[in-house]
């Protein structure tokens, strides 16, 4: 195939006729199937007498080529591949295009070339490396430029851990040389090695593990080179790179410069320690020296940025946001903390409140799009800006140094109020951006302020910033400022977030004023936004009393917002609206204010239907307003037959829409008053959802519909069995049986916990009447265990057997030895699976249930029980020893355990049981036991009292601890993580008891009685556990 075909086919496909284009398209396709179509596409690529547009096409086209037809490696892979022969001649001529003297087909070229690379390299193309370095050897720049093209992504996806540490011993040194070399390659070539550069350090610490000593070696002899580079580098006046110049390629040096640092103290920081003070002082200099000129191109707009020489725009914002990214990071540490104090401190505070001013471009993006304005101080933004990094910066310096950081708050900001009192006197159009920037750094820090605040006057010190001050004298000037809308803004939502600190009349104002904005016509996006915001912060924030009044006029100006907002906005009016309607209980809901909230609340379900966010905002309101006691029977004529309707009439296509609406159904169930659910509330519900129970296999409907009917059993029992279907006669309990059964019989385990809980209610609240058919849901369960995988699914079918012990024990063993399930003993096959997952079991309450039942089980003395042999301690091996255990591994040398009788083992888990619920020293760990492990963390900087506490100061250790409870039980303690969780398990007694005291009461007695033989069960226990039990009897 001759290029010139390609060639003219290509041409057409860039004309401006469509039906011309579209045939030539189709000709290609067909032409792409050739076996020399690559190498005719690459020698076009390679013509420098045709024009520019048609090479650049080419080679966009053989990239396409490479993807569908150079290999199977490929997904997109569609046959036709070339000869061994003809693809090394492709890739000579790709190889070639990398020093072509036009930069866009140096670039094609690499990108063509890593494709080529991820397939071929190093069995078909095992010279390409040597090639690559050769090319970053010559003294051509143009080389040097398509060479770092690939190397950017070769470094990335391409070496494995063997082939990474022989290739960096060669790149490097021809990297560093060329990154030294300003008068013969470009900046943007320059600061290209200096990313290939990051991405073989964080290629480095990928196989630390793997090659400890090599990788040492490396970060030993490479990283000091480096970094004295770019001490130089930094040194070096930043405005040279800015002023008077027609590019600014120089910033991309500092911009990879900063991002690199930031990766080895991430990685490597011992490394850079003895640079470290070094470095923080060049980005406080570079902070400082380049604000003048953000001001003059950003704030002023009083000049375009330049473009780069490769057409792109290198913003200043790109390297302000590594520089604060890096002092972060730094400052998060500990290290270097002496060199965060005094004028350091206070230069890093000024400069972030300069650098996050709003931009003239910010401006005209947030004036006209609130989703954009709201998302920008989201603390779970995908838009990263230097506003973002800048507080981020301020939350490691308020963690680290509290007092201090907050003083400097205080001389900061009145310093910024007399200087654009100043600006504004004079004239200035921009003297609110400062203002604005300033309070919205110290909003971002308003709940660490506020302890601050607190601490220092609980210790009898005054205030290190008066925030009452700028409340009652500053803030107020602001609000009618309508000419400046953000700062106008601004000034409601700072007020807002210290609103804790507003004596309640004054908080009264401020609130009363945000309501008028929200009401005003003539007030654009940011004030309004602003408002809502602020709202919002209010009343979370001050007392009922405050609020109540106000509170009706608020839901009523929130309700317009709900139908012509969306995304972010919509999310925060949604939260305002879910803060709102919570106001003392929502008392003061009326009827025909609860009826409108439900229907705009419905509707925008309705067009939200698939958003989990604004499903669990639209939840919360829905069960704040069922459980404002006196609209609960308004809210649930208008909210239930609407979702009712939904989860009937939906399908399996767009099961979503019935898990959601379920899920809203649960929210009117969870706010229901105590007297149960109101009439007809599950004669309503019930067709629809059992319909849909006995239907589905999807998993969140399963999951949100065992829930629903949970909290029907725990809500409203008797109207659940009172309820019969009048369609087919089957009861209320006869449908949740059935539930139950379904779920057993299925494979798929996603109900999961869910199960059990609904099991569990059931038992406790309609023992009675589910008595008749409890041997068959046991024998039921009993058989599933068997079959049974996941953690969840076991713990679901093991506590009800565990409840029942507590409370029926002779009955249910009676009827467990009784049970024979494919000829093995029932019994057996529940022992065995409680004592193998007993210590996998999730919550509070469960692993209680679970000890209890064990103690009866132990007390009973049932020969049954004595005579079972269970799994007992792994035996560990000397080939196991000290060995991570792979699946593979696991596979070659299969785990053992030994063997032990059932009381044994019950002795063993209750002693586990016994030890968890005890304070940390019960795990045998001080601080003298740990042991001093060589690592790169960095540490050598901590004082004696942070090493005592790995890292913290005493008063943090103390709340990490409080945090994390008793061996971290606040981690898998149901209680302590759901605020909602389960009332009913919450006052059970099981809940309420002493385990602690309960165990060694039990322990203590079954020694003096010997129960079940206790002291010979003691002796089979291991040596720890023998000593332990010794304490334990003993009372030591």
């Amino acid at each position: 195939m001759a290029s010139s075909e390609i060639a003219q086919c290509l041409s057409a496909t860039l004309s401006s006729d469509p039906n011309t284009r579209i045939a030539a398209e189709l000709k290609l396709s067909g032409l792409l199937k050739a076996p020399e179509a690559g190498l005719a596409l690459s020698h076009l690529v390679l013509s420098s007498d045709v024009d520019l547009s048609l090479r650049q096409s080419a080679a966009i086209i053989l990239r396409k080529y490479v993807t569908e037809h150079w290999s199977p490696y490929f997904p997109q892979f569609k046959g036709s591949a070339p000869t061994p022969e003809v693809k090394a001649q492709i890739r000579q001529a790709v190889f070639q295009g990398l020093s072509d003297p036009i930069r866009k087909i140096r670039s094609l070229c690499a990108h063509t070339l890593s494709s080529v690379a991820n397939c071929d390299w190093p069995d078909e193309y095992p010279d390409l490396l040597s090639s690559l370095i050769g090319l970053l050897s010559s003294l051509s720049p143009d080389s040097v430029h398509g060479a770092m093209q690939v190397f950017t992504e070769f470094i990335k996806s391409d070496l494995t851990e063997d082939q990474l540490l022989p290739v960096l011993r060669q790149l490097l040194p021809v990297l560093l040389n060329i990154l030294g070399a300003s008068e013969q390659h470009s900046a943007l070539t320059r600061s290209q090695t200096i990313s290939v550069f990051r991405q073989c350090v964080e290629s480095l610490y990928m196989v630390k593990d793997q090659y400890p000593d090599a990788v040492k070696e490396a970060v030993g002899t490479v990283l000091p080179v480096w970094l004295d580079a770019f001490k130089t580098l930094l040194n070096v006046d930043p405005r040279s790179d800015v002023e008077s110049k027609p590019n600014w390629d120089g910033l991309a040096i500092r911009v990879q410069v900063f991002k690199t640092l930031d990766t080895i103290h991430t990685s490597f920081p011992r490394a850079l320690t003895p640079y470290l003070k070094d470095f923080l002082a060049a980005a406080l200099n570079h902070l400082s020296t380049l604000f003048p000129t953000f001001t003059h191109y950003y704030l002023q707009s009083s000049a375009s940025v330049p473009r780069s020489s490769e057409d792109e725009t290198i913003e200043l914002t790109h390297l302000a946001c590594p520089i604060l990214d890096f002092v972060s990071s730094a400052g998060r540490s500990g290290k270097a903390k002496d060199w965060f104090e005094g004028d350091n401190l206070a230069g890093l505070i000024s400069g972030v409140f300069s650098w996050v001013q709003m931009t003239g471009e910010d401006e005209e993006e947030w004036a006209n799009n609130a989703n954009a304005f709201v998302a920008q101080e989201s603390d779970d933004t995908l838009s990263y800006s230097v506003r973002m990094a800048g507080f981020d910066l301020l939350s490691v310096l308020i963690e680290r140094n509290p007092v201090a950081t907050v003083y400097v708050f205080q001389s900061t900001i009145l310093r910024v109020i007399a200087e654009s009192e100043q600006a504004r006197n004079a004239g200035g159009q921009d003297w609110w951006r400062a203002l604005e920037a300033s309070f919205a750094a110290i909003g971002s820090q308003s709940e660490d302020v506020l302890d601050v605040i607190e601490d220092e006057r609980d210790s009898g010190r005054g205030k290190p910033i008066d925030i009452e001050s700028l409340l009652t004298n500053v803030i107020p000037n602001f609000l009618i400022t309508s000419q400046f809308p953000f700062l106008q803004g601004r000034a409601f939502v700072f007020a807002s977030q210290y609103a804790k600190l507003l004596p309640g009349q004054l908080a009264g104002q401020y609130l009363d004023a945000a309501v008028q904005v929200l009401e005003a016509p003539e007030a654009g996006v940011p004030v309004k936004v602003s408002a809502v915001k602020a709202i919002h912060n209010f009343c979370q924030n001050i007392d009922d009393v405050v609020a109540v009044p106000m509170a009706p006029r608020i839901a009523k100006d929130i309700g317009p917002f709900l139908p012509v907002t969306s995304e972010d906005t919509l999310t925060l009016v949604l939260e305002t609206l879910a803060v709102v309607v919570q106001i003392d209980d929502g008392k003061w809901i009326t009827e025909d204010l609860a009826r409108d909230i439900v229907i705009a609340v419905l509707d925008v379900w309705m067009k939200n239907n698939k958003d989990p966010i604004f499903i669990s905002i639209l939840t919360d309101v829905l069960e704040s307003l069922s459980s404002a006691s006196n609209v609960y029977q308004t809210v649930v004529r208008q909210a239930l037959p609407t979702l009712c309707n939904a989860i009937m009439s939906s399908t399996a296509v767009d099961s979503w829409v019935v898990s959601a609406a379920i899920d809203l159904v649960s929210s009117l169930v969870s706010g229901a008053p105590e007297s149960g659910l109101g009439e007809g509330f599950f004669a309503m519900l019930a067709p629809s959802l059992f319909s849909t129970l006995r239907a589905t296999e999807d998993r969140d409907v399963i999951q949100n519909g065992i829930s629903c009917l949970t909290l029907v059993v725990r809500k409203d029992i008797n109207q659940l069995i009172s309820w019969s279907d009048p369609a087919v006669g089957q009861s209320g309990l006869d449908g949740v049986l059935q539930v139950i059964a379904k779920q057993l019989q299925s494979e798929d385990e996603s109900g999961g916990l869910v199960i059990g809980d609904l099991i569990i209610h059931l038992l406790r609240r309609a023992g009675e009447a589910v008595l008749p058919v409890l041997p068959q849901l046991l024998q039921a369960m009993v058989t599933r265990m068997q079959t049974a995988k996941t953690a969840t699914f076991l713990q679901s079918l093991i506590i009800p057997f565990a409840f029942l012990i507590h409370n029926q024990r002779d009955t249910v063993l009676s009827l467990l030895e009784g049970m024979n399930i494919d000829g093995r003993p029932g019994l057996d096959i529940f022992i065995q699976t409680w004592c193998e997952n007993a210590e996998t079991f999730q919550g509070f309450w469960p692993t209680r249930i679970s000890a209890l039942a064990l103690c009866a089980m132990f007390a009973s003395e049932r020969p049954s029980l004595q005579a079972l042999i269970v799994k007992g301690d792994i035996v560990v091996k000397p080939e196991t020893k000290n060995v991570i255990m792979t699946r593979s591994k696991t596979k070659q040398m299969p785990t053992e355990f030994t063997s032990v009788s059932f009381p044994v083992k019950a002795l063993k888990l209750l002693l586990h049981e016994l030890q968890s619920g005890g304070e940390a020293a019960s795990m045998g760990f001080s601080a003298n036991d740990v042991a001093e492990l060589d690592s790169d963390d960095g540490d050598e900087e901590w004082t004696e009292e942070e090493k005592l506490h790995q890292g913290f100061k005493a008063d943090e250790f103390a709340f990490l601890s409080d945090m994390l409870g008793p061996r971290g039980t606040a981690f898998d303690n149901d209680d302590a993580l759901e605020e909602n969780d389960d009332e009913d398990l919450k006052n059970d007694p099981v809940s309420t008891m002493d385990m602690q005291a309960h165990l060694l009461a039990f322990f203590k007695e079954c020694a003096t009685r010997n129960t079940g033989n206790f002291s010979v069960a003691v002796q089979q226990l291991n040596p720890d556990e023998v000593l332990v039990m010794r304490k334990v009897v003993s009372g030591q």
